[in-house]
């Protein structure tokens, strides 16, 4: 079986995720709808089809897609060109977007009617986990498919989970993005009010990652410029992970919620401040800008236009 891998979507995490696999010394085409992202894609040499058919020629062992939402994974997949009808059974399909359970089991139980193994396996760490090769990757599908699938994901990420048959990779990611969403507005709110009370925002930063109120956005990530170097909120908020793909995230939780009957009140209020945020026009900013919401004047900070 041949080594070639086909990667569709390169755009802000798809370009570092193919990288990655170019340095690993992976034979790989790529192709996007975007012109902007096969331009960048040209910057780096990447070997650039110019339509489905062109990417799919010659014996493709490995379609990845990284695309926005479950509609496009969904034509891309299915549609009238859609690629199941044009790769052998030999063709090993990873779907890495965020999608809406019931598509990804859509796709990947299309797939299994033609003997075409697939896993969805959205991730998480953003853009710089993408280009760091440490994304964490929460995969659905068989046992099978996931240990095929493997060593590649171990190319381009550092935290590999099966969490169980199709569709359970992005229900993971949802519930694990909605606990984050949430975290992120209550890590803003916290260090806000220490604001408002005037204590040293630093010396409260290092008190909560070192006690109860710790978590991955303030240890990891703060929504406060000058407490970390390297992240966001030290760069103008410029996205890891957008405002817009966490509002998104949310809405998939909810609505998922909504199907099961499951309370999350928590969820619902961050979905909403989080779509608010968005509809006044910062989808572009990382979602740790939130903290500009919770924090009006009482922080004077930068977010880059």
């Amino acid at each position: 079986m041949s080594e070639l891998i086909a990667f569709i979507g390169v755009g802000n995490m798809g370009n570092p995720m193919a990288e990655n696999l170019i340095k690993a010394g992976k034979k790989v085409r790529v192709y996007d709808v975007s012109k902007e992202m096969i331009n960048k894609a040209k910057e780096k040499k990447f070997d650039i089809a110019n339509n489905i058919d062109d990417l799919l020629t010659g014996s493709v062992s490995t379609v990845i897609t990284m695309l926005p939402a479950g509609k496009h994974s969904k034509e891309v997949y299915l549609g009238k060109e859609g690629i199941i009808n044009k790769v052998s059974k030999d063709c090993l399909l990873i779907d890495c977007s965020t999608i809406d359970i019931k598509t990804s089991v859509e796709i990947g139980t299309t797939a299994k009617e033609k003997g075409i193994k697939m896993i969805d396996a959205p991730v998480s760490g953003g853009i710089m986990g993408a280009k760091n090769a440490t994304l964490t990757f929460l995969v659905g599908g068989s046992k099978d498919a996931f240990d095929l699938a493997k060593p590649l994901l171990e190319i381009m990420g550092k935290n590999i989970f099966h969490a169980g048959e199709l569709g359970c990779g992005n229900g993971a990611k949802i519930c694990n993005n909605m606990a984050l969403g949430i975290s992120m507005i209550g890590a803003s709110e916290a260090l806000m009010l220490a604001k408002r009370l005037n204590i040293d925002i630093k010396k409260v930063h290092e008190i909560m990652k070192n006690a109860s109120g710790n978590s991955w956005p303030i240890s990891v990530y703060p929504p406060l410029p000058g407490l970390k170097e390297g992240v966001p909120s030290n760069n103008k908020y410029r996205p890891g992970f957008s405002a817009g793909m966490m509002s998104k995230d949310l809405k998939l939780a909810i609505e998922c919620a909504e199907e099961v009957k499951a309370n999350t009140p928590l969820g619902s209020n961050a979905n909403n401040i989080y779509d608010k945020f968005c509809k006044e026009g910062n989808s572009n900013k990382d979602f740790s800008a939130i903290s500009k919401v919770v924090g009006g004047d009482a922080w004077d900070y930068e977010i880059d236009d």
